[in-house]
């Protein structure tokens, strides 16, 4: 299991587990976190899966494609560490992630 540490919008912190092999957006829907609305369901094609990587494994921070980035693009809150949260597949390596729920747009 995967742990993970996540800041939701009004600031209060708390950990999930995942199964490595899933995406974060996945492992927060099946945490039962409702903040995230994750409208497309993880084909990236809408940004409603939006986090900020706080700490994690080098390069997770980075946004993975190009049809991300232009969907990150189309939000009022992308910041350096903005990430769509179906788009990043969990290994073990991410054992301890931080991120945090970014505002809805």
């Amino acid at each position: 299991m995967i742990d993970l540490k996540v800041v939701k919008r009004d600031g209060t912190e708390l950990s999930i587990q995942a199964n490595p092999g899933c995406s974060v957006m996945e492992a927060l829907r099946d945490n039962g976190l409702d903040e995230l609305l994750a409208l497309c369901g993880g084909c990236c094609s809408c940004a409603t899966c939006h986090v900020y990587i706080e700490a994690g494994p080098n390069g997770t921070d980075h946004v993975g494609g190009a049809d991300e980035d232009d969907l990150l693009d189309s939000s009022d809150h992308r910041q350096e560490n903005s990430r769509l949260s179906c788009q990043i597949m969990l290994d073990q390596k991410m054992d301890g992630m931080i991120l945090r729920i970014a505002p809805e747009d």
